[in-house]
This record gives structure tokens, C-alpha cells and sequence, in this order.
């Protein structure tokens, strides 16, 4: 818990909340709006993670008015209270109490910007979604797996900012007329995303859940973080740390530097041989011993293209050295050959806020082989230096890899 509790006046008294700051001390402010579960575990780590991406949270418990610091679990007892709760909760009321927080969090030294946000899962998707078609002062709303929204779908009305839906294909909560009543719905409506995770659902998205599924949970975070950003900023220059990182990595070469631009457990996957780190301890371990000073002196990175996203940003570029020396990371293993090195290479670099998560890191490891003599391309689908040298001349042949393709030469094309 890397936050603290506050009290929140409403006009019917006062409720707690949880409060965590933005990493960068302040930051747009959003209200996060808990499952029935209360404001567990589960829900502050959702905060926490918000705050690492530059926003300040707040987490009302939305259930003080029946029974204030309910804090539930997920074993059989604890479904049977939270439906009880859930069944007995007034969501006209939940959306004053949602008042009320975004009053006070505009107010906190924490918060900053006059655009707010409204994030929330399960009930407190339905709420989020509400509160977007009831509050004026809601910029950006995001909902996961909201139940209930197709009963409301007559509210969008008042809808004035951004709303994103998060839907799960196999919500035994949302069946699929509800879900294609609010897709259809918001499909009418500028300003409105609802996207369909298939073969999921509900909660897939809770942290360490039962029901987590990491590829839809961390492309729908994707997608929240790009509208928050879009609507409430902040706005980081994402390439600028990115090329800060990349400098301390080849240029500098300095090892407490390169970690200084990461998050404090960041991870790095060259994706081929599986090198690189989880963990602040093995990434720097690796860093130090295995990559940064083990990099041959003439290794230079030629640029290609660049794509920033709201995010992440997605680099190609071709990495070329002499082999005089072994490489853990690229050739492990594998003496050096004094070969000359050419390699295509994509890299997926995620930030949370304004430090580096982790990366990504793609190549053609058969190219690799070829070029230092370790693999023999006849009669096998893979070349060599020619795939880098493509990449920069797209008018060099094609296909010559296809025995296939002269065969082709002359015949109709429809």
C-alpha cells in the first residue's frame, strides 16, 4: 500500500477513502470506483498502478453507508457478504458520494489540472459509466465489466466527455443481447469506445484474481491509459526517455543510470534467446555483468522507423557490430567469430508514467547464425545479411527464397 486514507465530506457526512499521489507528486486527479468487494487489496493496487502511470487516485468506499471499511476477499464467504452488500447498495447515492470525491480531489495539493476522471470494475463500472452520464465535471470515464449497463442505456443522454467500455465476451453478467444492446448503443455516440474481449470473463482484469487473463487485462489497460492520457494527460514525451534510456545503455554505458530510468521492477525479454531480467536485482545484475559492458565498441543502431504511442513506443532499427567478443545476450554461448553483424531488430518498449516498464526485443536469431558461420542457409528458408540490407533498400529482389516464385511469372493476375 504505497498510499494513505483520508476522510471525504459529503453532504450526509463523512466517508474514508483511499489517497495515492501521482508519481510525479501531482497529477490529474481520477476517482476509482471500487468492486463489492470493498476497497480491498486488489482495488488499491489498481491505484497504486494508476499513480505509476502519472495520476492521482482516490478510492471511495462506496459501501460506508452499510457498513463502512468493508475490506472482502474472494473465498465462498466472502462472494455471500459482498452480493449482500451489493443487493442492499442505492446507486443514486453511489454517484453523490462519486460527487463528492471529485469536489475533494480537485482540491488536494496532489491533484492537478481541471479535467477529472472516473475508473471503476465491476459495480463500480456501472458506476463510472453513470457517473459520466450524470456529472458534468467527468472528463473520461473507464468501465471493466460494468453490471447493469444495459438497463441504463437511456442515461448516455447526458453523456458530455469520453466513455470507454471494457466488456468480457463471456460475462455471465452481461449476456450477449445485454452486450450487443450497449454496443449498439454506444456505436451511435461520438466519444464513445466499447471494446469485446473474446473468450473472457468477468474480472478479468482483477489483479491476481481467479479469472485474470494477462493478454486482455494488459491490452485493455493499454487502451484506458491512451484515452486518460487523450482527455486528462499527462503528457510525457515518451521518445525523450526513451532515447535517455538507450544512451546510458550504448553511450555512457552506466549501469545505476540506465536503471534510474526504469520503474522499480522493471523487466527486459530479448524475446529470441530469453535474456535479460525481472526484477530490479536481475536486470541490474544483467545489466552489469552480462550486457552493458559485453557490447563489442563499435556496436551502432541505425534508426528506421519510430511509433509513440500513448504508452509505449515501438522502435525498428538495425543493430550492427563486429563479433570479437562473446555476447551473452545475443550469441550465448558462442565464441567470438570477428565477424561483421547486421540485424534487423523491433523493440516494444512499455513506460508506466514516465519511466521505462519493460521491453521487448525482437530479431531474426537464424540471421544472426548465418552471419557468424553457425548455420548453413542452403537449402533452408533464411538468409543473412541480406534481410538488414532489405530493410534499408526495399528494391533489392524479393522472394528469392521461393522456389516457388518463378513459377508465377506471366500468369493472370484478377
Amino acid at each position: 500500500m504505497k498510499g494513505r486514507y483520508i476522510q471525504v465530506p459529503s453532504k450526509d457526512g463523512t466517508f474514508a477513502a483511499y489517497l495515492t499521489a501521482s508519481v510525479d507528486g501531482s497529477g490529474p486527479g481520477i476517482v476509482l470506483c471500487q468492486e463489492i468487494f470493498g476497497v480491498n487489496a486488489a482495488m488499491r493496487a489498481v491505484a497504486d498502478h494508476l499513480a505509476e502511470e502519472g495520476y492521482t487516485v482516490l478510492v471511495p468506499d462506496l459501501f460506508w453507508r452499510q457498513e463502512p471499511g468493508v475490506e472482502l476477499g474472494y473465498e465462498q464467504e466472502d462472494f455471500a457478504r459482498a452480493f449482500a452488500l451489493y443487493k442492499d447498495f442505492n446507486e443514486n447515492l453511489g454517484v453523490d458520494d462519486i460527487q463528492a470525491s471529485l469536489t475533494h480531489l480537485r482540491g488536494l495539493p496532489e491533484c492537478s489540472g481541471d479535467a477529472l476522471g472516473v475508473v471503476g470494475y465491476c459495480l463500480g463500472g456501472k458506476l463510472a459509466y453513470l457517473a459520466a452520464c450524470r456529472l458534468p465535471e467527468v472528463a473520461c470515464a473507464v468501465a471493466y465489466y460494468g453490471v447493469g449497463i444495459e438497463n441504463a442505456l437511456g442515461e448516455l443522454e447526458g453523456l458530455r466527455g469520453r466513455l470507454v467500455l471494457h466488456i468480457p465476451e463471456l460475462d455471465d453478467f452481461c449476456p450477449p443481447p445485454a452486450r450487443e444492446a450497449i454496443v449498439q448503443a454506444l456505436a451511435r455516440l461520438p466519444r464513445t469506445e466499447a471494446y469485446v474481449y473474446p473468450g473472457v470473463g468477468h474480472a478479468f482484469a482483477r489483479p491476481a484474481g481467479a479469472h485474470y487473463d494477462k493478454p486482455s487485462a494488459l491490452l485493455a489497460h493499454e487502451r484506458s491509459i491512451a484515452t486518460l492520457r487523450r482527455v486528462l494527460g499527462p503528457d510525457y514525451n515518451l521518445s525523450a526517455l526513451w532515447e535517455e534510456h538507450i544512451r546510458h545503455e550504448f553511450d555512457t554505458r552506466d549501469v545505476p543510470a540506465t536503471m534510474a530510468t526504469m520503474v522499480d521492477q522493471p523487466y527486459v525479454n530479448h524475446i529470441p534467446t530469453m535474456t535479460g531480467g525481472v526484477g530490479s536485482k536481475d536486470l541490474s545484475r544483467f545489466y552489469r555483468y552480462h550486457f552493458i559492458h559485453n557490447n563489442p565498441a563499435d556496436m551502432r543502431l541505425t534508426p528506421i522507423s519510430r511509433t509513440v504511442g500513448a504508452s509505449q513506443v515501438v522502435d525498428e532499427f538495425i543493430m550492427s557490430f563486429t563479433h570479437d567478443r562473446e555476447i551473452d545476450w545475443l550469441l550465448p554461448g558462442v565464441a567470438p567469430t570477428g565477424k561483421y553483424v547486421e540485424i534487423p531488430m523491433l523493440g516494444v518498449v512499455k513506460f508506466r508514467g514516465p519511466k521505462l516498464y519493460h521491453e521487448h526485443i525482437y530479431w531474426d536469431q537464424a540471421s544472426v547464425l548465418v552471419q557468424v558461420g553457425l548455420l548453413d542457409p542452403a537449402g533452408l528458408p533464411v538468409a543473412g545479411v541480406d534481410t538488414a540490407r532489405k530493410l534499408l533498400d526495399e528494391s533489392l529482389p524479393s522472394n528469392t527464397l521461393m522456389p516457388s516464385w518463378p513459377t508465377s511469372e506471366g500468369k493472370p493476375i484478377v
